[in-house]
């Protein structure tokens, strides 16, 4: 695999950063989570079985954990030690905080000067806004992201899911994985990587940015339908509504083939797109009573066979058991020890012949604490005092070969 051989320390909780390094553990890196001797806040959150938060299962397979109490001298040491010998640092802490703990980018650079260091905040390291705390509702509010969002006459609408979290997490290993890209580790120098999740939405306003800037003028929310494109969204059927993208005038003619009204491609009210934008009512309720007719089911093989894209509005359940995601094995389920089989997202990117595998499940806490710190050189004895003293904390020698 494309990072097998690369270590990372991994000092990231809840969603950005521990989906930017599965992300590299899932690409063969050897990613060590460390944790507070409380855990990461994700093990509590979710919904789970058998004592194990599904959700934090998920963002942290295929890592190791070592519990360490950073607030002492004695569990920053051991980190130092770590850092010695990584490839990459990510964190995501707020900008500063690493400083503070003696570990700014120069510190980190005179510890290992090959070492790739990954920083994600809300706002980025610098600027105005850099020391402000911001979550991912923060980042969809002030990136003009839910601006867009929603229908015309309603307020802006966040995303449902987590998405500057999601999108700062693709960034950050991207950017991670370009710096290590084509440079064996002898000649590599320090880089630092900062990412952050507003200047990550920022980066998706897509043609919406770009007519801003041309115009200077905010765009149009405009719901399920384009702001380019007439006739573009849901439509009802006799019984479930259908999604259609016919996105230029070649694909619009195939609707209007396979809907049995191909005389509209010359009423002066549709001719072009400009016009059908002009007048989404007009050209929607000329199709719309003609989608009544059939079922969505039907609809979809007549349009995806005339070459319109087209498909259902499905829940969350439907997805997993659709057979072109089943084929796709988006779903893969992990053996996870007296926790049971867990059941989670599978690999997005498929590599042949030597892509993402599932190595190991997400760790228990603190389960590699020994074997990280015997590699280290840390003697039994010595391991055993920071054990004893609470600066080393959870899993030991019986749990899952640790």
């Amino acid at each position: 695999m494309s990072l097998q051989g690369t270590q990372v320390i991994d000092l990231t909780r809840i969603i950005s950063g521990p989906f930017c390094t599965q992300l590299l553990a899932d690409f063969g890196a050897d990613v060590i989570k460390i944790e507070t001797p409380s855990g990461d806040p994700l093990r509590g959150q979710g919904k789970g079985k058998n004592g194990l938060s599904w959700y934090f299962a998920s963002y942290n397979r295929n890592k190791r954990s070592v519990a360490l109490d950073l607030r002492s001298e004695a569990g920053l040491e051991v980190l130092r030690e770590m850092i010695k010998g990584a490839d990459v640092l990510v964190e995501n802490y707020r900008a500063g905080v690493l400083a503070k703990m003696g570990l700014s980018d120069d510190e980190l650079k005179e510890l290992n000067p090959k070492l790739v260091v990954c920083h994600i905040s809300g706002f980025g390291a610098d600027g105005p806004y850099a020391q402000r705390p911001s979550f991912d509702f923060i980042a969809q509010a002030m990136s003009g992201f839910m601006s867009v969002n929603g229908n015309r006459d309603d307020d802006p609408q966040r995303s449902g899911l987590p998405i500057s979290d999601l999108v700062a997490g693709l960034y950050a290993a991207l950017g991670v994985s370009a710096t290590l890209a084509g440079t064996r580790r002898e000649d590599r120098t320090f880089q630092s990587v900062d990412v952050g999740l507003t200047d990550s939405l920022i980066s998706l306003l897509s043609y919406m940015a770009s007519d801003t800037l041309v115009a200077g003028k905010p765009p149009e929310r405009s719901g399920n339908d384009h702001p380019l494109v007439a006739p573009y969204g849901l439509f009802q059927t006799a019984d479930t509504p259908i999604a259609i993208a016919p996105s230029n005038d070649m694909i619009f003619a195939r609707l209007l083939k396979v809907l049995g009204r191909e005389e509209l491609l010359n009423d002066p009210r549709f001719d072009t797109n400009d016009k059908r934008m002009a007048d989404r009512s007009a050209i929607r309720a000329e199709i719309e009573p003609i989608f009544l007719t059939d079922s969505c089911a039907n609809w979809i093989d007549r349009l995806n066979e005339g070459g319109v894209p087209a498909g259902p509005v499905m829940s969350v359940p439907d997805v997993f058991e659709d057979p072109q995601v089943k084929h796709r094995e988006m779903v893969v389920e992990v053996p996870h020890g007296e926790h049971g089989n867990v059941r989670m997202l599978g690999f997005p990117v498929k590599v042949k012949p030597d892509g993402c595998e599932m190595r190991h499940p997400a760790p228990e806490l603190g389960e590699h604490g020994n074997a990280v710190l015997r590699a280290l050189g840390y003697s039994a004895e010595r391991i055993a005092e920071l054990r004893a003293s609470g600066v080393l904390a959870g899993g030991t020698e019986t749990v899952r070969g640790a």
